[in-house]
């Protein structure tokens, strides 16, 4: 069981301020996790596989591949009032 000093140190790192009442109401919660984790430390877990991320997900996304707009950026560019060197021209908005 964790202490009350160690409670206390606990909190003044955590520079949270608890009466003398919530120091005990801590002492039981954290006493009961650290008691958890050692369960937990107990179970066999050599058959199973590590993980990395609780979800095994795959790239969603579509490939990234370059694709030939040119048939459609000269019509872009035509259509436009002023074209300086592929760029479009426009007014200037601020």
């Amino acid at each position: 069981m964790i202490s009350e000093k160690e409670v206390k140190h606990i909190a003044k790192l955590a520079r949270i301020g608890l009466k003398e009442k919530e120091v005990k109401k801590f002492q039981k919660e954290l006493s009961s996790i650290l008691d958890y984790i050692e369960k937990l430390k107990e179970v066999d877990v050599s058959k199973v596989e590590p993980m990395f991320h609780p979800r095994a997900t795959k790239n969603v996304f579509r490939k990234d591949e370059a694709k030939n707009k040119g048939e459609k950026i000269s019509a872009l560019l035509e259509a436009m009032a002023e074209v300086k060197e592929n760029y479009l021209k426009v007014k200037k908005i601020i």
